[in-house]
């Protein structure tokens, strides 16, 4: 075996922390590897989802994708969020934010931010949804969009494509009605929605960019 020389080693471990120093100053962090549902957790109607083709596919009856990983002990309180979503004609989904594992049913924790570009539901994509809702169709079925989320303190942000949708500041979280009273911003994990089986539905490069507490 040959030896390796002192110098070479070290030049080995600067490119390394070079790489990682990178990565530290751009902040974000993966939340799907691309190959497997490895850190997400989901309980009723788990074959609602799939990964194809190196993204999370989304089809199937009512069900909720949690994060459930190593990042942040999945608990975020102030973030940038962002993902690659494709929708298929028809479809409904959404992102929820500030929410927590929940067995079955419509997660009760947090908002939902919403995926939908042609479904029946004329609430749109971007839409935070029933605390401000956007009527507009930003992007199209069968083609990759970018969605963004920022939360930071009370302010929610979501962009489309860079395109700014919502801008909302939590101001009325005790006018809640008894349904929408943990519709609040506080902690918590994030989750993807199946809504229907006729709704399908893609995610791919999904990453969290925590900001300071």
């Amino acid at each position: 075996m040959k030896k390796v020389s002192g110098t070479f080693l070290m030049s080995i471990l600067f490119c390394l922390s070079a790489s990682f120093s990178v990565v530290a100053q751009d902040g974000w962090v993966s939340l799907f590897n691309g190959k497997n549902l490895d850190g997400w957790k989901v309980g009723a109607n788990a074959s609602s989802f799939s990964v194809v083709d190196g993204a999370i596919q989304v089809a199937g009856p009512r069900a909720h994708l949690f994060y459930d990983g190593p990042v942040k002990n999945h608990m975020f309180k102030n973030f940038e969020f962002k993902a690659q979503v494709k929708t298929k004609p028809g479809a409904n989904s959404g992102i929820y934010i500030h929410t927590m594992y929940e067995e079955d049913g419509w997660p009760s924790k947090g908002y939902e931010v919403q995926v939908n570009n042609s479904h029946t539901d004329w609430k749109r994509t971007g839409s935070l949804y029933n605390i401000k809702d956007v009527k507009e169709t930003y992007v199209k079925d069968d083609e990759w969009y970018t969605e963004y989320i920022k939360v930071e303190g009370k302010h929610i942000t979501i962009k489309i494509n860079d395109k700014t949708v919502v801008d909302y500041e939590e101001t009325d979280a005790d006018q809640r009605p008894g349904d929408m009273k943990n519709r609040i911003l506080s902690s918590g994990t994030f989750a993807l929605q199946a809504h229907d089986p006729k709704s399908v539905v893609f995610y791919k490069d999904i990453q969290v960019k925590p900001l300071t507490e």
